[in-house]
């Protein structure tokens, strides 16, 4: 790995720890062993290392997505899938991550905005097309209204006034909130399909 990619890897690795802000210049020079000019090298300040970062989280997670779709046996499955992906995403994650974007780096926010109102939104809204098609969900939900629904819901387990971290684990309310999301819109036969896959889970998992 490349000094810069080396960089973009430790300063991820902080900021999902304790926040972006944090993440100051001298720690993140202290906690690599290089000077602080070779990190001004590649990143003139600290708003352009966490749009760095951010651009390349961004880009992972929409590569994820696609093989997800893609190999999901049906939507459902697709849910499934996700959410282990989110499980081990969230394993050492701080809440507070979207609030410091939010505050303190907004341009990146905005970017950040985009990729959740843009392709999630046909993330999110695809799934629910094939369950549909599929017979797993119901022929009568409203796609876009309950695509957005799921958009805001997804980013409440990040708020900090709703769920502070100090009381609530970010993994036990994502999985409920999508649990309640899943048997509101599923069919007789997609709830026979959540079953099979909760066992094959626990299986899995323990």
């Amino acid at each position: 790995m490349d000094v810069k990619n080396r960089i973009l890897q430790c300063a991820e690795d902080l900021s999902r720890k304790i926040g972006f802000r944090a993440v100051t210049m001298d720690q993140l020079s202290s906690q690599m062993g290089i000077s602080k000019k070779t990190i001004y090298q590649f990143f003139t300040d600290k708003d352009e290392l966490v749009d760095a970062i951010m651009e390349t989280e961004i880009s992972k997670r929409q590569q994820d997505c696609a093989v997800l779709h893609e190999e999901a046996e049906n939507a459902i499955h697709e849910i499934f899938m996700t959410m282990e992906m989110l499980t081990e995403d969230f394993q050492d994650i701080n809440p507070i991550v979207i609030h410091d974007l939010r505050k303190f780096h907004p341009a990146t926010f905005d970017k950040f905005e985009r990729h959740k109102n843009e392709f999630l939104y046909q993330v999110i809204s695809k799934n629910l097309l094939r369950g549909k098609e599929e017979g797993l969900y119901r022929a009568e939900i409203d796609v876009d209204v309950l695509t957005r629904l799921r958009l805001e819901t997804a980013m409440m387990v990040f708020d900090q006034d709703i769920f502070p971290s100090e009381k609530y684990d970010i993994l036990r309310v994502t999985n409920a909130i999508m649990d309640h999301f899943l048997h509101g819109v599923v069919t007789q036969k997609g709830l026979q399909i959540i079953e099979k896959y909760k066992k094959e889970t626990i299986n899995k998992y323990g």
